[in-house]
């Protein structure tokens, strides 16, 4: 009976100094496979939490640095990568997966061909659409080799100059191989995307949709060097309480049920930063938000109403209702801190006249009816989706546009978004330091067909333009092309640019070493808690 007893204690001990960090997230993932989206809260849960890259981004900066691949090589002619693994990662184990080797070519090579192959085994899991692969990559992988268990090699058909950041692409998470492997033979394919396996900081306990994700840290993580805290106050329990509504995120936070809130309500932020127990902290985004029109549909293929509508928001009013001075107007696809950004476009200013005259070319002087899909969740480049379709209601009322408002959940809005079913939409996203991944994985032909392109334009003129820009390495010409490819958008108007805006994380003022990251993201890896 003692030694129960003192058992019992030991438990308990340790049971209270385990620390468990809550993050109140915004909103669902839609899967635990990180190949198949490219929305935040998914990535949040998946890629950032539990897989790793050949590559990443050094946290907190836009500076490319090893990962899996402890060094690279580039050929000459810009065509192979080889890439030299990290020896000694492992996987993680679970109740579902003990795995018997550590991280090899092999799974770099199962990562990459799932995308790439169409016979591959796992291809059509998921649905066969791999929007950031193919948006990005398409069919410039000409072959993937293994040279030996810790080399990889990867041929291109072309040069693609931002080719080697791809490698820290959340898309190109590594999988394991050997568990792809058990699945199969077990005829569980499917699980791979629901049950995952990574070599991340933190290992998948449960998903129980809309209440929490839970996970553990990683005993075995291969980069605990990074991590120079106190291992004390490091966090041993990680869960994303599902709270989609910012303000009960708020209020979690206040009465310590969460320790973390994503995408604070701007509304709020004074009263954070007054209150002694939460702590603020912002900086720029590299981010965009944009009212996209579907261009294979009427009347949005004619850019006279195209011009109308753009002329009839007005934009400025938003920047004060909804971003509360945290926003600045878009007139590009490009945010302003993004090399290539083009100074001299000239932007459409807000004029109901002019707008009218735009309708009347277009033969529809006295309106017409149409949807708009609103953000059912708060997006740093978006706050509040619903406010701002009310205020885009009123304003293209004012031309004869009457518009019904239409609110999806998040998971269908994301869904529905890649298949052209909506007329306008409010959309979003979020970049790193190239104009590649705004300009191609927004606008490009190939982002058509990946389901990125909300707005379903495909122009010859401009898609030649940004591929030429990606099959040169030269800056200074890619800045040139990229220039004229922002004139040709601008030109044809596919969406009304809307705002470019900082971007917040609210915490408990015992969260210590969290950075933001400049791409939109939450690492809660180097975080403790005192």
């Amino acid at each position: 009976m003692f030694k129960f007893f003192l058992l019992f204690i030991l438990v308990f001990s340790l049971e209270i100094k385990a620390k468990t960090f809550i993050n109140c997230s915004e909103a669902n993932p839609t899967t635990f496979n990180p190949q198949l989206v490219n929305d935040a809260p998914t990535l949040n849960a998946s890629s950032i939490t539990l897989y790793s890259r050949l590559l990443r981004f050094e946290l907190g900066t836009t500076k490319l640095v090893p990962a899996l691949a402890e060094s690279y090589q580039v050929s000459k002619d810009g065509l192979t990568y080889t890439f030299n693994l990290r020896k000694g990662v492992k996987f993680h184990s679970t109740s579902y997966f003990k795995p018997t080797r550590d991280f090899n070519a092999e799974d770099v090579l199962f990562s990459i061909n799932r995308q790439r192959l169409k016979d591959h085994p796992y291809y059509m899991v998921g649905g066969g659409i791999y929007p950031p692969y193919q948006g990005n990559i398409k069919d410039n992988i000409k072959s993937v080799e293994a040279v030996n268990p810790y080399q990889v090699k990867i041929v291109l058909n072309e040069v693609q100059a931002p080719f080697i950041g791809y490698m820290a692409g959340q898309f190109m998470s590594i999988l394991s191989a050997e568990y792809a492997d058990k699945l199969l033979k077990e005829n569980k394919k499917e699980e791979i995307d629901s049950k995952p396996i990574g070599t991340g900081p933190f290992v998948f306990q449960s998903f129980a949709k809309d209440s929490a994700v839970k996970f553990t840290a990683f005993e075995n993580y291969w980069d605990k060097k990074s991590y120079k805290g106190n291992p004390n106050n490091k966090i041993d329990r990680l869960i994303f309480a599902i709270t989609p509504d910012q303000g009960v995120r708020y209020q979690k936070l206040k009465t310590g049920e969460c320790h973390f809130v994503t995408l604070p309500s701007l509304s709020d932020l004074d009263d954070m930063r007054k209150n002694p127990k939460v702590q603020v902290i912002g900086q720029e985004g590299i981010n965009l938000g944009y009212l996209g029109m579907n261009v294979t549909k009427k009347p949005f293929d004619n850019i006279n109403v195209r011009k109308a509508i753009h002329h009839a928001l007005n934009r400025k009013s938003y920047l004060d209702a909804i971003y509360f001075g945290t926003g600045i107007m878009a007139k590009n696809p490009l945010p302003p801190t993004v090399w290539g950004y083009d100074e001299s476009t000239k932007d459409y200013d807000y004029n109901v006249e002019l707008a009218k005259s735009y309708m009347k070319k277009a033969g529809l002087e006295n309106g017409f009816e149409t949807e708009m899909w609103t953000l059912p969740v708060a997006r740093p480049y978006n706050p509040d989706g619903k406010k701002m379709g009310e205020l885009m209601q009123a304003d293209l009322l004012k031309i004869g546009i009457k518009v019904n408002l239409v609110s999806l959940e998040w998971q269908t809005f994301l869904k529905k978004s890649r298949t052209g079913e909506q007329s306008l939409i409010q959309f979003g996203w979020t970049g790193n330091a190239d104009p590649d991944t705004f300009l191609n994985d927004l606008l490009s032909c190939a982002s058509v067909e990946s389901g990125n392109n909300t707005a379903r334009w495909c122009n010859k003129e401009f898609n030649d333009l940004i591929v030429k820009a990606r099959q040169t390495v030269d800056q200074k010409k890619r800045i040139e092309l990229y220039k004229k490819a922002q004139k040709v958008f601008k030109r044809e108007v596919p969406w009304v640019t809307l705002a470019h805006s900082k971007v917040f994380r609210a915490m408990s003022t015992n969260v210590k070493n969290f950075k933001i990251d400049p791409f939109g993201y939450d690492y809660f890896d180097q975080v403790e808690m005192q």
